[in-house]
């Protein structure tokens, strides 16, 4: 087993490479939606908007391209992957089959989790209130990743970990694009916590579903 490296009391945390600046930098763009998919960018432009110069930010490109949200063209630049439907599809069935399966083993201790969702609910809440679509997707993500994290399966939750920088992309892009959806997406969470509250799992898992559902009905629709 690994463990962390004790810091040394006073010392300032090691300030992040070029590299790494300039692939925080895109990665946020690209999953808040400020490089669109369909986006061809230059390595001279993110070099400008990033102060950093080209070596760095061709690494970044690599990265990300690993990660499969960009694909690098040789002296033209770096194309922002846009959504695709067999994406969206391959996301919500993993979705299904970790966050209900989550949801189930959850049920027997779900008091446990109860005032975690519901602060996430909240978050949720004064973030569409503020009108701040990038932390209503945030907590939106917490709350889910909560129920799973929960059902104490380890290798689930990486499984599910691993799929949320897709899911940040996606969400965003419906609470952006899709009127109306923030509000529904708020009163399924509250009827999801409702439903915990109560004595009937198949209450619970329905919402759970019904939810996910509804999402990539959304989604779909922007494609």
């Amino acid at each position: 087993m690994t463990h962390p490296t004790a810091s040394v009391p006073g010392a300032r945390p090691a300030a992040p490479s070029a590299s790494e600046r300039a692939y925080q930098h895109l990665k946020r763009a690209i999953l808040e939606q400020v490089y669109p998919g369909g986006l061809l960018v230059s390595e001279g432009e993110i070099a400008e908007a990033t102060g950093v110069s080209r070596t760095p930010v061709r690494e970044a490109l690599l990265r990300l391209e690993a990660e499969g949200l960009v694909k690098l063209y040789p002296k033209r630049g770096a194309l922002i992957r846009p959504v695709s439907a067999r994406e969206i599809a391959d996301v919500v069935e993993a979705r299904r089959l970790v966050e209900l399966h989550a949801a189930e083993q959850v049920w027997p201790r779900r008091a446990a989790i109860r005032d975690d969702l519901a602060r996430w609910l909240d978050e949720m809440r004064r973030a569409h209130a503020a009108g701040d679509v990038t932390a209503l997707m945030a907590a939106d993500r917490a709350f889910h990743a909560t129920v799973v994290e929960a059902a104490g399966n380890e290798i689930l939750a990486e499984l599910y970990h691993r799929l949320r920088d897709r899911q940040l992309r996606m969400g965003e892009a419906s609470f952006r694009l899709s009127p109306g959806w923030a509000e529904v997406a708020l009163t399924e969470h509250a009827g999801q916590l409702a439903a915990l509250d109560g004595d009937d799992p198949r209450a619970w898992l329905d919402a759970v579903g019904a939810h996910i559902d509804n999402a990539a009905t959304v989604l779909r629709t922007l494609r």
